[in-house]
């Protein structure tokens, strides 16, 4: 097989409890998923539901690393997200 012609990113991943790491391939994310922050963001919680969106794997931040932003930003608003694991094969409970 070829040698890749620009060179792949580095796996990302998450340390684990106890050690090792975990790789991490997809990120999915909740948007206005509690009435505060539907709130914060303009909007009216009896009105919006939650959205759903994606983030690359590479956008993971560990180990109290900085987020990089514009120095011009004058409205920087973090979050602080949990993260969980999903099965390999998961399945609808009842």
């Amino acid at each position: 097989m070829p040698g890749y012609v620009i060179a792949p990113p580095p796996v990302s991943s998450v340390p684990v409890a106890g050690g090792g790491a975990f790789p991490v391939r997809r990120i999915f994310c909740v948007g206005r998923n509690y009435a505060e922050h539907t709130r914060e963001m303009g909007g009216d919680p009896d009105r919006e539901l939650p959205f759903f969106f994606t983030k690359p794997a590479d956008a993971l931040l560990t180990g109290g690393a900085d987020m990089p932003y514009p120095s011009m930003t004058s409205r920087w608003n973090s979050s602080s997200p949990s993260a969980s694991v999903a099965p390999t094969s998961p399945r609808p409970t009842r």
